[in-house]
């Protein structure tokens, strides 16, 4: 494979969107979930309680997604919170 192609296809797979996914826990309350993605992704609660009963009632639900280093920032804060969060890489 010629460098160039190796190059493009790094530089494609770095600019890939990556997703915070917020998995379901039997631990945290309804309410407090809301709350740290209002505080977290600075989110209104009308969209915090949508995500928020997306985990409750789906399992899981992608908060938000964008630039890796940017998920990294937001899994680590919901992390700190206790949530269980996790980045993927969006599929494109």
């Amino acid at each position: 494979m010629p460098e160039s192609d190796t190059l493009l296809e790094e530089k494609t797979a770095l600019d890939q969107p990556w997703s915070v996914v917020v998995h379901d826990d039997p631990v945290n309350l309804m309410d407090y979930v809301t709350w740290v993605f209002m505080k977290v992704l600075g989110y209104g609660k009308p969209r915090a309680e949508k995500l928020m009963l997306e985990v409750h009632q789906l399992g899981r639900s992608v908060v938000w997604t964008g630039q890796k280093e940017k998920a990294e920032l937001y899994t680590q804060q919901l992390q700190a919170h206790q949530l269980k969060a996790a980045m993927e890489k969006t599929e494109g």
